[in-house]
């Protein structure tokens, strides 16, 4: 076990240094120069603009930018905004309203996706199925942007049951909406998925033995098919969490989240580049972080994973 975790710890430095490279790059190739942005029609003192360029290391060649930056980054320096605030503490405002609403919808997909995906695996070709997989298939076909937009006009416009905008973002019932908005997607897949896994263990051969020994229906479903197929869905449970708070940026806008997508979004449009390479890099850091238990767990739960 512990060659494993040293294995998949060592995988994870060129995926870090490999995801933050091509978005350092990205950013930093952009059109437009955000030292002139800042400006905006007002005439520039040059000594100024030097100056500035000088303080971002705009002056330096794009990639050497990057190894300053990524130096930085080790002391946990984040560098400054291009409007004088440290972007760690951006930062430190933004993500635990994007973790709470992370886990709003995390809770939405446990609750929801697991027991749907349950009950049509089990009644397989019963109008139960059918249903699922149709609602399922309508919320994938669905972009989450309309869906957001569908939902905001329903419950907070017609009904009034809720705000249309999150007024409080510390309190969780504000962002129930949102959340489940936020985990509509994920949710259909973990039903389909854990559906198809519940399938598939069936029809296999420890579970026909369980049967003939004449078992319990109970003991049968929760000892023995639940602990095999809930294992691929609990990978995907755990890495949907890093991609959650990467991909609430469409779900923060239309509801007026201050989070993290929401800073990510407006910091691309001003092209603020040390926000944006900030955010992204902490982003990444988490989704290599949850990669890591995943799999960990994984390995614990089916020992032959130590050794493929």
């Amino acid at each position: 076990m512990g060659h494993y975790v040293i294995r998949r710890v060592l995988q994870m430095i060129p995926v870090f240094f490999g995801a933050t490279f091509l978005i350092f790059m990205m950013v930093y190739m952009l059109p437009g120069d955000p030292i002139a942005a800042m400006f905006g029609d007002k005439a520039a003192d040059p000594a100024q603009v030097a100056a500035l360029r000088h303080k971002y290391h705009l002056d330096e060649p794009w990639w050497k930018q990057y190894f300053i930056y990524m130096g930085n980054v080790f002391q946990l320096d984040f560098g400054t905004s291009f409007t004088g605030r440290p972007v760690s503490e951006i930062m430190a405002d933004a993500f635990p309203v994007t973790i709470r609403l992370a886990f709003v919808a995390f809770f939405f997909e446990i609750v929801i996706g697991l027991p749907l995906g349950l009950l049509a695996g089990l009644k397989r070709g019963s109008f139960a199925d059918t249903g699922v997989l149709l609602i399922t298939l309508v919320v994938i076909s669905i972009p989450v942007f309309v869906l957001g937009y569908i939902a905001q006009t329903i419950f907070a416009t017609n009904l009034g049951w809720v705000t249309p905008t999150v007024q409080d973002s510390t309190d969780i019932t504000q962002l129930i909406l949102p959340g489940a908005v936020l985990a509509s997607l994920s949710l259909a897949y973990v039903a389909r998925l854990t559906r198809t896994s519940i399938g598939e263990n069936l029809r296999a051969d420890y579970m026909r033995t369980a049967i003939a020994k004449g078992l319990p229906r109970r003991t049968i479903i929760s000892r023995h098919l639940l602990r095999n197929s809930l294992i691929p869905v609990v990978t995907f449970l755990g890495t949907d969490l890093g991609a959650l708070m990467g991909g609430a940026i469409v779900t923060e806008g239309i509801f007026n989240i201050a989070g993290v997508g929401n800073i990510l979004y407006k910091a691309i449009r001003t092209k603020e580049g040390p926000t944006v390479v900030g955010i992204v890099t902490v982003l990444v850091i988490v989704y290599l972080v949850a990669s890591l238990v995943v799999d960990l767990l994984y390995a614990i739960l089916d020992p032959r994973i130590r050794y493929a």
